[in-house]
């Protein structure tokens, strides 16, 4: 077992790197241990399969340095709000034992990512409870509930509760996001056109981090939706 700082949760695979890459390669550097779950092999998707898309997912995980990757294999578009997908995060989190869970987007574009958030943002809260029985490969698993749940912005804009600086870290997390190449715009490709398939894509994803950056004094910042109020200890910590 892995104990992990930050474990972000994804409905598809790509999802994590869009919208928090940056973040992640950023704690990596810091010394965090951090991981990626993605609900979804992201079968329905309309560029590439979901064999592709588990190899494109390992190689932008290597890129992106992080310590553990797994994919719960619920059914892409079709996964709901039932106690076998609620139990599926939990067994996760326990198993992680996160201090912070970084969650989709709680409503956007695509309603994979509003439902998935509503998820796991529940699951945390039950992996507090002792009354709530799960295992892990035969064994017996304590209760666990994060410290704090975050989750980044996707395709709509969300106002951030708080904003990370990832200037220094972009190049890096484009490189990890180029891994999946079955998603994003090629030159010539016959494949269906998505919302993020044009050559326009990366110019947008670059003006949203020059946009919530910006207020915060940052180049490029990835924002962030807190559902609690965030505690400090000392007035430096907001500068």
């Amino acid at each position: 077992m892995t104990k992990l700082d930050i474990l972000a949760f994804g409905a598809h695979p790509d999802d994590v790197e869009i919208s928090a890459g940056g973040s992640i390669i950023r704690s990596v550097e810091q010394g965090k241990q951090v991981g990626i779950v993605d609900l979804t092999r992201g079968e329905l998707g309309s560029r590439g399969n979901a064999d592709l898309r588990d190899i494109e997912s390992k190689n932008s995980s290597k890129l992106l340095g992080i310590q553990a990757r797994g994919n719960l294999n619920l059914q892409d578009g079709f996964f709901e709000h039932t106690e076998s997908s609620t139990r599926a995060i939990i067994e996760t989190i326990r198993h992680y034992r996160p201090n912070i869970v970084l969650a989709p987007a709680p409503s956007d574009r695509h309603p994979d990512h509003g439902r998935a958030s509503k998820l796991v943002r529940e699951a945390c809260f039950y992996s507090g409870l002792l009354k709530i029985e799960t295992s892990f490969e035969g064994k017996a698993q304590e209760a666990w509930r994060p410290k704090a749940v975050y989750c980044y912005i996707q395709d709509y804009y969300h106002k951030p509760d708080f904003v990370v600086d990832v200037t220094h870290f972009w190049d890096k997390k484009m490189t990890a996001l180029l891994c999946y190449s079955s998603q994003f715009y090629q030159p010539g490709s016959d494949a269906p056109k998505t919302p993020i398939s044009g050559s326009e894509f990366f110019d947008f994803l670059k003006g949203r981090a020059m946009q919530v950056g910006r207020p915060a004094g940052f180049l490029l910042g990835e924002g962030f939706i807190a559902d609690r109020t965030i505690g400090i200890n000392d007035f430096d910590s907001l500068i």
